[in-house]
Formats: structure tokens, sequence, C-alpha cells
């Protein structure tokens, strides 16, 4: 699995590993000079999707990647695997003092504490360190205000409670990972790699979507609800952005979109719209077990930056949960540090969708080497965000639970991991299959990635599947090519 250790206080995480368990396997004929058929054959590597938490392992297994060979042919595999740089976090964004880092700090600190420091200088990011360089760099330090308004003081106030949980739980996670070997102290083989690597690639799928609403209406009795991927890599953009796709196949498939590759995973679907364009997935007539919703949170950063289009509250409200969710449905929504969503999802918006709130989990940014990628009592932006998961009110009772041998979902747990560089590109959550059924039927919204066994949906959803994102497994052995 993806999970590299789980204590009590959550699990440390291995976000790059579960991308690559994903089977990115492209099958490939052959031509043979022989004049035999060539056709797919069947082996160890092709993905099989035993539940939806995937969690087979690059290193687990015999011949992983090797092709067979079969009495009437056989195939080259492509493996596509993600490109290592995007998690090549070695050095945090801002550096902690002393005092302050994981291994050496105290988890003690009052809310008088963190006032003082958040009023005190702070360097701005990408200020520079030694000699003359630092004195230029403490020029272009700002001062804190020592007066905060009611959000700060509600932010301070919840940052307090939370702190030594986050602290704590990390630490020991981060010390199981160094006994391990999963962390490094001195990790710099990647940085070297970095220049090749596009850091942005601009899709135009938000744009897409847009222009999708100019083309004339759909006749729901007259298109089908689902559009499955064959061996073709071209599929028209209508089909594409009008109703469900599939790929219902053990091998990964390559779809065309504007002239642009995007790798869709074996066993996954998915659907590109925005959220006036939802009809198709509710066409899907499924309902799901597990719902993970990702909202374009309202907020001054991404207005300024006009990095991707928001949603106001009434407008997250909107969400027909109601008419995707199973009876019983896990509902885990991602939430950002301002205390002003944290109450709407929790007062308005779950009470809106007959939601029971059940707990309130954290996710922690920590370096390559162990460190908290901000420090923990930054004032502007904390190395942690919130998960709040809830359950539709629905038939089963907590002892029907039990009876089925559901665990119930802890109050608080945190999901430690090493953060992608891609913004926005959130874990895996493989650790909900710990508090469901197997073989469940999961739904993302506002995804911007595909996983097997799930159904994602979003108007950036396959932005991180590009195929400029990985690259092919250079392992002739690996990519199953057969002399």
């Amino acid at each position: 699995m993806s999970v590299v250790h789980r204590l009590r206080a959550g699990w440390l995480l291995d976000h790059l590993s579960f991308i690559n368990q994903c089977g990115y396997e492209i099958c490939d004929s052959v031509a043979n000079p022989g004049g035999v058929t060539l056709r797919p054959s069947v082996t160890s590597s092709e993905y099989h999707a035993p539940s939806t938490f995937p969690a087979t392992s690059l290193r687990d297994g015999p011949g992983l990647g090797d092709a067979v060979e079969e009495t009437e042919g056989k195939t080259a595999k492509t493996r596509y695997v993600f490109r290592e740089e995007f998690f090549d976090i070695s050095k945090p964004h801002i550096a902690a003092a002393p005092e302050q880092q994981l291994l050496q700090g105290d988890p003690e600190v009052s809310l008088a504490e963190i006032k003082a420091s958040s009023s005190a200088e702070e360097p701005q990011e990408g200020a520079k360190s030694g000699g003359e360089d630092s004195v230029a760099g403490a020029r272009k330090k700002r001062k804190r205000k020592c007066v905060f308004n009611q959000g700060e003081l509600d932010a301070l106030e919840y940052h307090t409670k939370i702190r030594k949980l986050i602290w704590e739980g990390t630490l020991h996670l981060v010390q199981e990972g160094l006994k391990s070997g999963f962390f490094h102290r001195a990790t710099t083989e990647l940085s070297c790699r970095k220049n090749v690597v596009p850091g942005h690639i601009d899709c135009g799928l938000a744009e897409l979507c847009e222009m999708a609403k100019q083309f004339p209406a759909v006749n729901d009795s007259d298109h089908p609800a689902v559009h499955v991927l064959d061996d073709e890599t071209s599929s028209p953009e209508q089909d594409l952005l009008s109703c469900v796709t599939e790929n219902n196949s053990n091998c990964a498939k390559i779809v065309v979109l504007m002239g642009q590759k995007y790798l869709v995973p074996p066993k996954s679907s998915f659907l590109l719209s925005d959220i006036s364009r939802l009809q198709p997935l509710l066409n899907y007539k499924k309902k799901y077990d597990v719902i993970v919703i990702d909202p374009p949170w309202e907020n001054k950063s991404v207005k300024r930056s006009n990095r991707y289009s928001h949603l106001s509250s009434w407008q997250i409200k909107q969400i027909p949960v109601a008419a995707l969710a199973a009876p019983d449905c896990l509902i885990v929504t991602w939430v950002t540090n301002r205390q002003k969503h944290l109450r709407f999802v929790k007062d308005e918006l779950y009470p809106h969708w007959s939601v029971k709130t059940l707990a309130e989990w954290h996710w922690v940014k920590i370096t390559r080497s162990g460190e908290f990628v901000l420090p923990l009592d930054s004032f502007h932006k904390k190395p942690y965000e919130v998960l709040i998961l809830g359950r539709v009110q629905g038939s089963m009772k907590e002892a029907q639970r039990k009876s089925e041998d559901i665990l119930p979902i802890p109050e608080r747990k945190l999901i430690v991991s090493i953060p992608c560089s891609l913004h926005s590109h959130k874990p895996p959550l493989t650790v909900l299959a710990e508090f469901v059924k197997p073989d469940v039927e999961c739904l993302e919204l506002f995804a911007r990635n595909l996983q097997p066994g799930w159904t994602s949906w979003g108007n950036e959803v396959l932005k991180f599947q590009h195929i400029d994102y990985f690259t092919v497994l250079q392992n002739e052995n690996r990519l199953g090519l057969v002399a």
C-alpha cells in the first residue's frame, strides 16, 4: 500500500508510490517479422482491481512488467511512472528556527507565545542568507502588526488546540520513517534534474468545459450515458464532455484532447465538466459509498492569483450529494485553514446534506528529511490542511456497522506525507479502506487526477494525468520487451 507506517496518531503515506502502483502500462502490439499475429498477453503485472483501494507495490511479485510470450504472439508494455522530481521536497519552503524544529522543539506552546512569534519580524519568501545577502534579506523583512482581527484570533485559537496533537503525532511517524530508511537526512540527487521538468502545463481543460456550454443540447434518451475507451487513442471531444468515460481494461489508455495526451489508469471512470453540467454524472446512476470533495474555496489568494475559478458557499451547497450518495455514505471534505470555511462545513453544509460530522483529520506536509514544509507556527500558512469526515444519516445503525466489522471513524488522525510540488495535488485517501466495506463505490468531486476503482469529476479532472507529468520507465525488463 501507499501506507509506509501506521501508528495510533495516524499514517505515514508515500504519495509517489501510490501513483506508480496504479498500473500505468500501455499494451502495445509489436510487429513480428515472422508474420505471426501478435495479441496482448495477460501477465502477472497487469492491473487487477481486487478492491477500490489498490495497494500493489512496484517491488511485489516476480516478473513485474515482463511480457509473457504466448503461442500466437507477444506484447510490448510501455510502463509510465510519475516524475520523481515533483516529490523532491528536500528543504522546507521556509526554515523554522532551530528551537522550533520538529525533532528538537517543544510541543507545548501557549497562545501568547504564538501571538508573539506571529507579531515578530519574519523574512519574506526568497530572502537570502549568509554574508551580504543576509543583510539584504533582512531589509526585505516586514513587520506584522500586533493587532489581530477576529478571524485571525479564531485561527490562532484553533491552532493552539491542535498544535500538540500535530507536533507529537508527526514526530512519532517521522521517527518511524527515519528508522526504516524512508526519510533521509541529506537528499540532493534529484535536484539537478528539476530544470528539465515542466512546472506548469496549460492544458486548457477548464476553458474547454466553458466552451462545451456552447455545444448543442444533447437528448439524454438518444445519447449514451457512458463512453467506454477502446484501443483508439482519439475520442470525440463531445463524448468526453457529455458523458462519463470508462476505462474498463486492465491496462492504461491514452486519450487525446485538443492535441494533448492524457493517461487514464485501468478500472477508472471520469466526467470532464463544470458544475453547470453535472447531469451526465447523475445519468450514470451509481450510488457511492465514499464521496471525497475538494471544493475550490473562495479566498483572497485565489482571486489574486486567478489560478482557478472558485465557488461561493451557496454554490457548494447546491452539489447534489443526496442524489449521488448511497445510504450511510462516508463524506470527506477538504477544508482550508480558514475558520469561516471550517464552521460552514460543520454547521451549514453537512446539515444541509443530512450528513453527521464524525471527525476532523489533518494532512501534515513534510520534506524528504522529515521536517515540516513550513514552520508549524507560521502565521500566514500552516504545514497542514483539514479534512472533515461525516456520514450520511441513513438506515445503517452503529450496531449493524460493528456486526459487519466496520471500524468506527476515529475523531482525530494525521495523514503525514511528502507533498507534490504541483498545486493542489492531494494525497490518496487509501486509509479510508479501514473504515468501509470492501469493494465500495467511490467518487471524488472537483478532482484533478484519476484513481483505479474511482469515479472522478471536475473541470480539470485530467489535469495531473497529462503525459508530460510522467516518464517512461527506462528498463527493458520493466517495459516488457521480449527479444
